[in-house]
């Protein structure tokens, strides 16, 4: 028995195992449908990405965090970034042809690294509400955290796309006073980055997700957590939850998208009880990215970590249950792509 236990595990493993193409890249094949993401984005530097953004016709944009940088308690000030935002013209186009989704980090949260303690959350998430365009009986307009889920059906299949919050519930870190790098993980299972009423709003969306796909929107890394900056590694415990309701859930092709860190990144890992390798593709940098960082440890990466601006692409085949990530830039550049069976 143990010896057919093992076989059939190793067989999961070859067939869910990633291919990754570097940026000269392979037949992109036929999409069902397309999402389109990126976080990092300044609206007073030149936004050269929409063009090529518009350029794959994306069925949804889902703005992955930072998505203005305001850094502030002055509500009138953070309104004009958002506005200066949304007056971009190129950006405009987007909202006319694509659907928007969305999630915020710190600086469009209002204060950098930010969490729980931020005074005007609640004034800070009624702006954010109104630059995606939420309606004013949506329930984000009366939710503590602007989490929330959409299905999105069509005529070969589905895909329910998960929003979390990372920052309005989020407790303290833990400073790291003995190395360079900025944070450290909490002691096991101090602290909490969702809060308790969101964790059990998500393990509900996933238990009862019947889509073919699930789609997670992260703010801050899941996976990669060796960097010392803030992500889901701060607090281990809730990493070994999220993994564990996946599993319980049975949710059928779940991935997490992220941003945050000013690069772009392929990260996986293969959890025992969940039939496929759940991958972290993390976008960062849609006018500004971290050129300087040439490749930080990352055990977890798959293909090479990618230090200019870019934007995630998503191709969905329903038919064979499969994606394409792909890792864009300027100039309709491909930087790195990434096939995912399910």
């Amino acid at each position: 028995m143990k010896k057919r236990v093992f076989i059939s595990f190793a067989l999961i493993l070859f067939v869910f195992s990633p291919i990754v193409y570097g940026q000269s890249g392979e037949e992109e094949g036929k999409s069902d449908f397309v999402i389109a993401f990126g976080s990092c984005n300044k609206a007073d530097v030149e936004n050269k990405l929409w063009d090529d953004i518009l350029a794959q016709q994306p069925n949804l944009w889902i703005w992955g965090g930072d998505n203005i940088y305001a850094d502030t308690e002055d509500m009138q000030k953070m309104e004009r970034d958002y506005k200066a935002q949304l007056n971009i013209a190129a950006y405009q186009e987007l909202l006319k042809k694509a659907m928007v989704m969305g999630t915020w980090d710190d600086h469009d949260y209002g204060v950098n690294d930010g969490g729980v303690e931020f005074e005007k959350k609640k004034e800070s998430q009624q702006l954010f509400l109104d630059f995606l365009g939420t309606a004013e009986n949506d329930p984000r307009r009366n939710r503590e955290g602007v989490y929330t889920a959409q299905v999105f059906e069509t005529d070969k299949g589905s895909i329910k796309v998960i929003v979390l919050d990372t920052r309005y519930h989020r407790t303290s870190l833990t400073v790291d006073k003995e190395t360079k790098k900025r944070y450290k993980p909490n002691a096991y299972g101090k602290g909490s980055l969702l809060g308790e009423v969101q964790w059990q709003w998500l393990e509900r969306e996933l238990r009862n997700s019947t889509a073919d796909f699930n789609v997670i929107v992260s703010s801050v890394q899941l996976i990669s957590d060796k960097h010392g900056w803030e992500g889901w590694g701060n607090f281990p415990h809730e990493a070994d939850r999220f993994f564990k309701i996946v599993k319980e859930s049975k949710a059928r092709g779940v991935m997490v998208l992220s941003g945050d860190r000013h690069i772009s990144d392929f990260s996986m890992k293969q959890e025992k009880g969940i039939p496929y390798p759940i991958i972290d593709f993390t976008s960062s940098g849609l006018t500004h990215s971290a050129t300087q960082n040439k490749g930080e440890e990352n055990p977890y990466r798959v293909g090479k970590l990618v230090n200019q601006i870019s934007f995630g692409l998503i191709r969905f085949d329903f038919e064979t249950k499969s994606v394409v990530m792909e890792m864009r830039g300027d100039d309709e550049k491909v930087y790195q792509k990434l096939k995912q069976s399910y």
